[in-house]
């Protein structure tokens, strides 16, 4: 979203701008867009007083929209009145136009009015979201997925607090594009990786350029290297790395990441997530079961351990489960259970 170009814009055209950046708001909005609204507020005044008094008289008429009336009373104020509340409000002197832009950030950060989200973003089960970065570097996050950034002049960092990402990064290399996900950090000047959070483990596939994998603990390669080689290994297009996550009981050697050959078929499934699908080739039952509950809160559950071990192929939505209950029905001897939170596969006898 971009401010308005007219440097003394009319009251309507800051209120059309302030509802949007409100509904931006309560939508959760990307580090870029925060950085954004910022400067919009920064511009003038009148921005903030704006946006504090809008954002003031939905609470209003939310508050009333939750308070049941009694049967006579009339009914509460709906979307209708606002506009003419808002004129009658604007008439007054609010303290906030003489607000600077330094007290308009301090509250951004610190008052309730403004709810930001608890990472810079963050998607639910199910949910997926494609994050511009200031840098110009593209962040693709998986379902149930979250991140944290911090960009500075010498370096453009990222915290992966859970789930999957893919990034696309732009080349700078004056800042190196650092990416930490447990006490794996992974260091690229301009490529594109995918990184996935684990419980026992972080996966990193890289399809564009390369990149360092370090210890985030003891400041060292996590990858494999020859011998002779003098640099530190680099992990290539074309490869996955595996790093089981250190326990507390492996606190001075940390283990090192398993790296192999990931073929292009095998690179397109593993990232057929971005376009909502799943695809599987020859994969246990109990592997296509747990990739299924990732993005749908109504969980599969295997009854029988033979069950789990059979192989599977297909392809599928990420929330196509009901189709895949009904293809194990009808072509694999399985026998569903369905439940509200939950369908239970059985084998036939």
């Amino acid at each position: 979203m971009s401010s308005s170009p007219d440097p003394t814009p009319s009251p309507e055209v800051i209120e059309a701008a302030a509802a949007a950046w409100l509904s931006l708001r309560d939508r959760g909005m990307s580090a870029a867009e925060t950085a954004e609204f910022v400067r919009w507020l920064e511009q003038d005044p009148q921005h903030a007083a704006m946006f504090a008094e809008l954002d003031r008289v939905w609470r209003d008429l939310d508050r009333l929209d939750a308070v049941p009336a009694p049967a006579a009373a009339p009914a509460p104020p709906d979307a209708d009145l606002l506009a003419p509340r808002l004129r009658a409000h604007r008439r007054r002197r609010f303290g906030w136009a003489v607000l600077g832009a330094a007290a308009v950030v301090a509250l951004l950060l610190g008052l309730s009015f403004f709810r930001t989200p608890s990472h810079t973003a963050e998607t639910a089960v199910g949910a997926f979201q494609k994050i511009d970065m200031p840098d110009g570097s593209v962040a693709q996050l998986n379902t149930d997925s979250a991140i944290d950034t911090a960009f500075t002049a010498a370096e453009r960092r990222v915290r992966v607090v859970r789930g999957e990402v893919f990034f696309t990064v732009t080349k700078d290399p004056a800042r190196p594009f650092v990416v930490i996900s447990g006490a794996v950090a992974v260091r690229a000047v301009g490529t594109a990786f995918n990184v996935r959070q684990r419980d026992s483990a972080v996966e990193v596939l890289v399809t564009e350029g390369r990149v360092r994998l370090d210890d985030t603990r003891q400041s060292r390669s996590l990858l494999p290297a020859a011998p002779s080689d003098t640099e530190p290994p680099l992990l290539l297009a074309g490869e996955r790395a595996v790093v089981p996550l250190p326990s507390r009981s492996s606190a001075v050697n940390s283990p090192r990441a398993t790296v192999e050959k990931v073929s292009p078929s095998a690179a397109q499934r593993a990232l057929a997530w971005q376009e909502r699908r799943l695809e599987f080739d020859g994969v246990p039952l109990a592997d296509v079961v747990s990739e299924f509950n990732r993005y749908n809160l109504r969980h599969l559950v295997i009854a029988d351990p033979a069950l789990a071990a059979k192989r599977f192929s297909g392809t599928f939505r990420a929330d196509g489960y009901e189709s895949l209950v009904q293809l194990l029905e009808a072509d694999f001897g399985v026998r569903a259970a369905r439940h509200e939170t939950e369908i239970v596969l059985h084998a036939r006898p």
